[in-house]
C-alpha cells in the first residue's frame, strides 16, 4: 500500500508544483518520499530556494509557520496541525513579554523550537548548531534565553554569560528524560561505538558524550568519522535519517523507551502527507506583521553570524 501511495504522492507533486519537505525525525516513508530532509531551519531556507508553488512540511507545527514565515507568498501546508512540541509550548506571548518588562535592556534568544507568536518578540532566533556562537558574539553579558533549559544550560556552560530561562522549566519530552545510567549503559552495551547526544538533553549526560550536536551535525560527523559504530541520543526517528545518509554505518538508539519517540513527530504519517497534498490542507497562515517580525530576527541573527560582535 505505502507504494502505491508513494506513486500517487509523486504523481500529485508534479500536478501541484509542489515539494516535500521532511524533518530528520520522521518516518522512514516519508522521508523517502521527502525532496529535502534535514532539521527544521535547515528545511525553511530550503523552502526559500525552490521554485515550487506549494510546500509540505513533514514536521510539527511551529516548523510549517516557520516556513511560512519565511516564505509569506507561498502555499504551506501543515500535514497535521495539531502536532505540538513540549519545547514551543511551554512558552507563551504573556510569559515573555513579562519577561522582557523585567529586564527591558536584556537581548531576548529564542531557540528555533517556539511557537510563532512568540517568535515574533525575539532578538535573535537560533538553533541548536548556532545558540553557542551568537551568544559568545553578543556584547551584553546577560541574556534573555528560551524555551529550551537544558538548552540553556548547554550554553551557559561554554559561553560563560548569564542565561536567564525563559521558562524556568521548558523542555523536549524526549531529551528531557535522558539520563547518565542510559549513557552509563550504552557504553557498556555498544564499547566501540561513539555516543553522539542532541544538546537539549541534560547538561550532566552532555558531559558524558564523545560529540554533543544537531541533527545535521549528528550526520555530518558520523560521515566524517573513521568510527563505524555510534549510539544517538536523539529522538529514535533520527536513526532513518543516518541509515538514509550514512550507509554502511551502525546506529543504536540510545533507549528504544516509547518516549524516545516524540508523539508529535509521529503524528506526520504518509497518508497525512498525501491527504494534505491532494486537498490543499491544512494551510498554514500567520499575521503577515508576525511573518515579517520572525523574518528580521532570522536575518538579524544571519548578520551577527557572518558579521562580528553584536
Amino acid at each position: 500500500m505505502s507504494n502505491e501511495l508513494m506513486t500517487e504522492i509523486r504523481r500529485l507533486k508534479h500536478e501541484r508544483n509542489a515539494i516535500i519537505l521532511g524533518h530528520n525525525y520522521m518516518d522512514y516513508n516519508v522521508q523517502l518520499i521527502a525532496d529535502f530532509t534535514g532539521d527544521s531551519y535547515d528545511l525553511a531556507l530550503k523552502a526559500m530556494e525552490t521554485k515550487a508553488d506549494v510546500i509540505v512540511f513533514a514536521g510539527v507545527r511551529f516548523m510549517a509557520e516557520q516556513a511560512k514565515a519565511l516564505n509569506y507568498d507561498k502555499v504551506v501546508l501543515s500535514p497535521d496541525p495539531t502536532a505540538g512540541c513540549s519545547i514551543a509550548d511551554s512558552l507563551d506571548v504573556k510569559t515573555l513579554k513579562a519577561y522582557k518588562e523585567s529586564y527591558p535592556e536584556v537581548p531576548v534568544v529564542l531557540y528555533v523550537n517556539t511557537n510563532v507568536e512568540v517568535k515574533a518578540l525575539a532578538d535573535y532566533i537560533v538553533t541548536s548548531s548556532t545558540a553557542v556562537k551568537v551568544i559568545k558574539k553578543l556584547k551584553e553579558s546577560t541574556v534573555l534565553f528560551g524555551p529550551d533549559s537544558n538548552l540553556a544550560d548547554y550554553v551557559a556552560s561554554l559561553t560563560g554569560k548569564r542565561i536567564i530561562k525563559v521558562p524556568l522549566n521548558g523542555r523536549c519530552i524526549v531529551h528531557g528524560n535522558y539520563t547518565t545510567k542510559l549513557m552509563d549503559d550504552a557504553r557498556v552495551k555498544y564499547p566501540r561505538a561513539r555516543v553522539m547526544v542532541h544538546p537539549e538533553a541534560p547538561l550532566n549526560v552532555l558531559k558524558l558524550a564523545d560529540f554533543v550536536g544537531s541533527t545535521n551535525q549528528m550526520i555530518e560527523y558520523a560521515k566524517n568519522s573513521n568510527y563505524d559504530e555510534f549510539v544517538v541520543g536523539t529522538e529514535i526517528g533520527m536513526i532513518n535519517a543516518l541509515k538514509l545518509k550514512v550507509p554502511g554505518k551502525t546506529f543504536h538508539p540510545i533507549t528504544t523507551e516509547p518516549y524516545a519517540r516524540c508523539p508529535f513527530m509521529s503524528m506526520i504519517t504518509l497518508d497525512k502527507v498525501y491527504r494534505s497534498l491532494r486537498d490543499l490542507v491544512h494551510r498554514v497562515e500567520i499575521p503577515k506583521s508576525t511573518a515579517n517580525a520572525v523574518k528580521d530576527a532570522f536575518e538579524r541573527t544571519r548578520r551577527l553570524i557572518e558579521g562580528g560582535v553584536a
